[in-house]
């Protein structure tokens, strides 16, 4: 079995820490580089839920998106909740490793996997990494869909074949809109609205929008907008990076068993949907 050590060299190849941000917090978390590495837990968020089932699958190795500590910390005491996933991991000698923006931006990245989810076929990077002399690098990408939709049928299809959750897919705009290109960024995207117009798409599918950004955005264009579950966006690159270091492990001999979380740990738990009534106007008038 390879150490510790070989095996992040390899996740870091396929995902260069320096592509990170600079307020970004990737790399092995936790972990002795010369402990064998036999069984790998690929997760998004590296919370309580997600280290019990890496205890309970006895992995040796837990690699999620988002970073355990994103901000610096002067505790890891089992009484806080981070401080709990640090010593549940430690005391079970499984390591811990972030893939974050990095992921983000690598060829291929969280949002070719996401675009692969929706199968729609990637033409670019939305913000292409001016390091990368192929211009494969980047955040976000510029889509063609297979063949135009309306924005609900579009808005049909994300619900049907991404990860399901409570919030479902949310969309701002003319639902019998013609969709015929898209631009997809997995995780909160509402910073990247400039790009978005600029690269002249039909629509564009993203996380976390919020109410001001998306008012001032449709205010701006005709561009439509999809809202997904921020955890629902990032999930298909876990099935992506685990085929990539199955790929590794095939190559260098090392047999490692690669497995993917379905633990849901979107904080949504429940929806429900507003009664299409009239609104009713409360107070004197304007």
């Amino acid at each position: 079995m390879p150490r510790l050590s070989e095996v992040t060299a390899a996740l870091d190849a396929l995902w260069p820490p320096a592509l990170a941000e600079g307020w970004d917090a990737v790399g092995t978390v936790a972990g002795d580089p010369d402990a064998e590495v036999g069984r790998v837990l690929f997760a998004v968020d590296p919370v309580q839920e997600i280290a019990d089932e890496a205890v309970k699958l006895g992995a040796d190795l837990l690699v999620t998106h988002h970073p355990l500590y994103l901000r610096g910390t002067t505790t890891v005491a089992a009484d806080t909740f981070k401080g709990k996933v640090v010593h549940t991991l430690i005391k079970s000698d499984i390591a811990l490793h972030v893939a974050h923006t990095n992921a983000d931006k690598a060829d291929p990245g969280v949002s070719d996997a996401l675009a692969g989810a929706l199968d729609v076929r990637v033409v670019r990077p939305l913000v292409p990494d001016p390091a990368d002399p192929a211009g494969r690098r980047g955040l976000g990408r510029v889509c063609e869909l297979d063949h135009p939709l309306t924005l609900s049928e579009l808005a049909a299809r994300a619900a049907e074949r991404l990860p399901a959750t409570a919030q479902g897919i949310r969309a701002a705009g003319d639902p019998d809109a013609t969709i015929r290109t898209l631009a997809v960024s997995g995780g909160s995207g509402d910073s990247l609205f400039d790009a978005v117009r600029a690269a002249g798409v039909d629509a564009f599918l993203t996380a976390d929008l919020r109410h001001h950004p998306v008012s001032e955005a449709r205010e701006h264009s005709s561009l439509a907008l999809l809202d997904a579950a921020h955890w629902a966006t990032e999930l298909p690159w876990c099935e992506q990076a685990a085929a990539q270091l199955d790929e590794v492990s095939d190559r260098e001999g090392w047999g490692l068993r690669v497995h993917v979380s379905r633990t849901v740990t979107d904080p949504w738990t429940a929806h429900a949907a507003s009664h299409r009534e009239p609104l009713t106007t409360f107070g004197a008038p304007n």
